[in-house]
């Protein structure tokens, strides 16, 4: 039977196609044209594309045996979370920032923070024991300090141009993220051959100078 593997599609399915090809692994069908959503591929295995923050999910209750993700999606599913994070693949580099306008205020007193990352956000924050009203967004966080919905967001940022367009800059830097190797609890000892080979393989082409 095939290893299954669950990848996160956008900007991290672009930079891991790459890299699972170089470890010999390749869509039988193009990716990027094809409306398929499961996609059979050489080496024996099986990958389905989906939303980021559904690849956890799908590898938690073990539909995929492994899933390619970024950090802050597996921040944000929680500690809870019963799967093995077996190695940083190196890509999708960026990090998940406080930011908040040019010059504002936000030491101190209580603040509105706008962020699709709500467990990171009320996390970071009780962890400064600082009081927070955390307001969920799907999209277009940026706008929310501008529009007087929130006083910071909580968000990604990578070259940190879309800040900078809005009025915004970068106050406090949570975590670093890149992207992740994820495992099902129960893949990893049922299909420990089939699953080590693929770190390894993985481990191979990600290693410096490869």
């Amino acid at each position: 039977m095939s290893l299954t593997i669950a990848l996160n599609r956008g900007r991290i399915l672009k930079e891991c196609l790459p890299l699972l090809a170089r470890a010999g692994i390749e869509p039988l069908d193009d990716i990027h044209s094809s409306r398929k959503l499961i996609f059979d591929a050489t080496g024996g295995y099986r990958l389905i594309v989906m939303r980021g923050s559904d690849v956890p999910t799908y590898v938690e209750h073990g539909v995929a045996d492994v899933g390619i993700t970024g950090k802050d999606t597996i921040l944000e599913y929680g500690d809870g979370a019963d799967f093995y994070e077996r190695l940083d693949l190196g890509i999708g580099r960026c990090r998940l920032m406080v930011a908040a306008p040019v010059g504002a205020d936000i030491d101190t007193g209580p603040l509105r923070v706008a962020t699709k990352f709500v467990n990171v956000a009320r996390s970071w924050y009780d962890g400064l024991g600082r009081q927070v009203t955390v307001i969920p967004l799907a999209g277009a966080i940026e706008i929310a300090p501008l529009t007087g919905l929130a006083d910071v967001i909580v968000d990604i940022v990578d070259t940190g141009n879309t800040l900078r367009a809005n009025g915004l800059e970068e106050r406090e830097r949570i975590v670093d993220i890149s992207t992740r190797l994820i495992v099902n609890r129960a893949s990893q000892k049922t299909r420990f051959d089939a699953v080590q080979t693929l770190v390894e393989r993985l481990r191979a082409v990600t290693a410096p100078g490869s």
